[in-house]
């Protein structure tokens, strides 16, 4: 079955930088579009990034541009999101997700906190 298994989250102090990694099995990895949301408490689920199952075509939140980078290994089955300067507003709930025959599959999430 489809598994998204999400790590990297963590605790950073604004102006930090987090690493977010999805690990994907049970479907044809490279053939699908791969995407990043997240949910902050109280907020709905929103779209961060998205890329392409070739990983040459890229999609970002107006919030993310300039400061994140989705990237995807298609040997490795995973999805990348590398994020920069942080700040308060970006703390969430992170979700890998990738959408076959009209079904959203997710992960259990990984949790990005921004504080000092």
């Amino acid at each position: 079955q489809v598994r998204l298994v999400e790590s990297g989250g963590g605790l950073v102090q604004p102006g930090g930088s987090l690493r977010l990694s999805c690990a994907a099995s049970g479907f044809i990895f490279n053939n699908h579009l791969m995407s990043w949301y997240r949910q902050a408490p109280g907020k709905e689920r929103e779209l961060v990034a998205s890329i392409g199952s070739g990983g040459g075509s890229t999609n970002y939140a107006d919030s993310m541009k300039g400061r994140a980078t989705i990237s995807r290994d298609n040997v490795k089955n995973t999805v990348y999101l590398q994020m920069n300067n942080l700040n308060p507003e970006d703390a969430a709930m992170y979700f890998c997700n990738v959408r076959m025959y009209r079904t959203n599959y997710w992960g259990q999430g990984t949790q990005v906190t921004v504080s000092s």
